[in-house]
């Protein structure tokens, strides 16, 4: 029987990641059989692996919800796609179309379900999505969740529109996403980081204006001030508690705050309802996003000939300082496993 090499979590910790052979599967009816070339990695990945992920995930699960594959096998009744096709599994393998329900959590790649970074996957035709032409293995990777996410924050859940200003936080794979799609849109962009470096490469990307969080703390006033005392229409909140009450002060009247991460803390803390209800805010948290949307997004992707962010690539074998890596926070973009390369 023909194996592939499939990474595992088991253990909490990446550095107990284990790189085992498995049978490759065969598609059943509607279901298709991949290739995988290359998987991105997320926050919530290492969540995943340290076993500190909030959601249901396999004893045994292979991490990792963002990959490349192309197709090299069909089962059935599969219309959606051909041999040869390349794609991008799902974050979310049920989500189609319409609002989040409760049953899509356990659909998750890399928690609920086994992810991609293994050789093969064997998917629901329906959990998958063609990609843009232009785009590398590499970069199709990174769009499951990060470029979904992103996208959903802006055009979805924050109604962005052009002369819209976006403050984005960081310069990790959504707040890269997040400048390039509101520049793309003909938004204005305000980066936040603690480096100095990093803000130049988000200003090489598009960021109209930059601060440095770290010698300017209260940065929200400083968002007011460039803004001319008006606030941004939109926040990307990766933060969470510790960054929130800045996010409110940047934001303008009805402004909107896209809660997509907690890299400041958990659900611990304090909120200021003062300052919510005195901006009359709208505050969303944002879980990726459906079928639908990726597939909006892919095709603004491919007009625009937007090309995502891929800070740095390691091979198969490496999977674990890739980990490492994303933990360390010193990249700008996405980190990828490239699956094909060894």
């Amino acid at each position: 029987m023909s194996t592939m090499k499939a990474w595992v979590s088991e253990t909490p910790g990446y550095e107990n990641l284990k790189l085992l052979e498995r049978p490759i599967p065969q598609p059943g009816p509607g279901q298709v059989l991949l290739r995988m070339k290359a998987a991105s990695l997320n926050y919530r990945d290492t969540a995943v692996v340290k076993g500190a992920y909030p959601a249901p995930r396999l004893p045994a699960v292979v991490p990792c919800s963002d990959g490349c594959g192309e197709v090299v096998e069909l089962g059935s009744d599969v219309t959606r796609v051909q041999v040869g096709d390349r794609v991008a599994p799902l974050f979310f393998q049920d989500w189609i179309s319409g609002p989040r329900k409760a049953e899509y959590v356990h659909t998750a790649l890399g928690a609920g379900v086994d992810g991609c970074l293994q050789e093969y996957m064997c998917l629901e035709e329906r959990g998958i999505a063609k990609v843009p032409a232009h785009l590398s293995d590499a970069e199709v990777a990174t769009l499951p969740c990060a470029a979904l996410t992103a996208w959903n924050t802006l055009f979805c859940a924050g109604r962005l529109k052009a002369g819209d200003t976006v403050v984005v936080q960081g310069t990790g794979g959504v707040s890269m996403f997040a400048l390039q799609f509101a520049r793309m849109a003909g938004a204005r962009v305000i980066a936040t980081s603690s480096s100095d470096a990093k803000l130049e490469q988000a200003r090489a990307l598009g960021a109209t204006d930059v601060i440095n969080y770290k010698t300017t703390p209260k940065w929200g006033v400083e968002v007011q001030k460039l803004t001319a005392g008006q606030g941004a229409d939109i926040v990307v909140e990766v933060g969470g508690v510790g960054t929130m009450p800045e996010s409110l002060k940047a934001i303008r009247i009805d402004g909107f705050i896209g809660v997509i991460g907690v890299l400041s803390g958990g659900a611990g803390g304090e909120m200021p309802t003062g300052l919510i209800m005195g901006k009359s805010a709208r505050i969303s948290g944002i879980a990726v996003g459906n079928r639908d949307w990726f597939e909006d997004m892919c095709e603004a992707i491919d007009i625009a000939r937007l090309r995502p962010v891929v800070g740095t690539t390691f091979g198969l074998h490496e999977a674990r300082n890739a980990f490492a890596t994303m933990i360390g926070q010193t990249v700008v973009g996405k980190i990828v496993v490239d699956l094909a390369g060894g």
